[in-house]
């Protein structure tokens, strides 16, 4: 059952400043199955995270529609959560009120609060961290609060835009197999940009390619490997083989927007 439908997407943005309009997207359509991991790639600039705005009612198409469990988007929905790049932990408040902030703009009792604050701090694997401030966290740890205070509002779709992409290999490498764990848990489906191809095809069920800008689909490559996907299985002949095709279309793109 499709849980998210991208139909016939397009976004053309018209600055103030009297400059031409900017198409980020162009006719994009996907269908999203419940409880699937989606990651989606492609150059710079090719409008991935508006795609993710627009499906979490950030943002509005110029035209087309989501429909996300079979209501059109028309602005933000309590069942979607987004996670950022960006560092978005409140840095005057602990980990355990960072977790808590959304129930409280909720209005959800302060017991009801405290229980789910610290059920998914220890699904994300801070126990022990409840009364630590940002600062004293490492930047994996902080992007773990981030992904813990969307979790405890318990959304059916997690929108993650590069919620790793300013941490080091190692740290991607352990919050991806985190986030894994996690999402075997919940069951809750993922759409996951990222600009890391190996990241992708290591996490998601499928893997979509977009264009350079205006972005389209341009492929979808399908991840059937067993999980867990460790080295061993990432260094096989068939994952090189989908790396393979996923750079060389890349490639393409990156080679294509370097010419024009």
């Amino acid at each position: 059952m499709a849980i998210i439908e991208i139909r016939g997407l397009r976004k053309v943005y018209r600055p103030d400043t009297g400059a031409p309009p900017v198409e980020a997207l162009r006719d994009v359509s996907l269908s999203v199955e419940a409880g699937e991991f989606l990651a989606i790639v492609g150059p710079s600039g090719c409008g991935k995270s508006t795609l993710l705005e627009i499906v979490g009612g950030l943002q509005a198409p110029t035209s087309g529609e989501v429909v996300v469990l079979g209501e059109p988007v028309r602005g933000p929905r309590a069942d979607v959560g987004i996670v950022f790049q960006e560092d978005s932990t409140f840095p005057w408040l602990t980990t355990l009120d960072n977790v808590k902030f959304g129930l409280r703009a909720r209005g959800v009792p302060a017991a009801e609060q405290e229980e789910r604050a610290r059920q998914v701090i220890q699904l994300v694997g801070l126990r022990g961290f409840e009364r630590h401030y940002p600062r004293e966290l490492s930047g994996g740890m902080r992007q773990r609060v981030a992904i813990a205070r969307t979790l405890v509002l318990r959304p059916k779709i997690l929108l993650m835009d590069e919620p790793f992409g300013a941490l080091d290999a190692q740290t991607r490498l352990l919050l991806g197999n985190e986030l894994l764990r996690i999402w075997q848990e919940i069951g809750a489906t993922i759409l996951f940009v990222t600009h890391d191809l190996i990241e992708a095809l290591r996490l998601a069920d499928r893997v979509v390619l977009m264009t350079r800008r205006p972005g389209r689909i341009k492929r979808t490559v399908e991840t059937a490997a067993p999980r867990p996907r460790d080295e061993r299985l990432m260094a096989s002949t068939e994952m090189a083989r989908l790396a393979n095709l996923l750079w060389e279309e890349l490639r393409e793109e990156v080679g294509e927007e370097g010419q024009g």
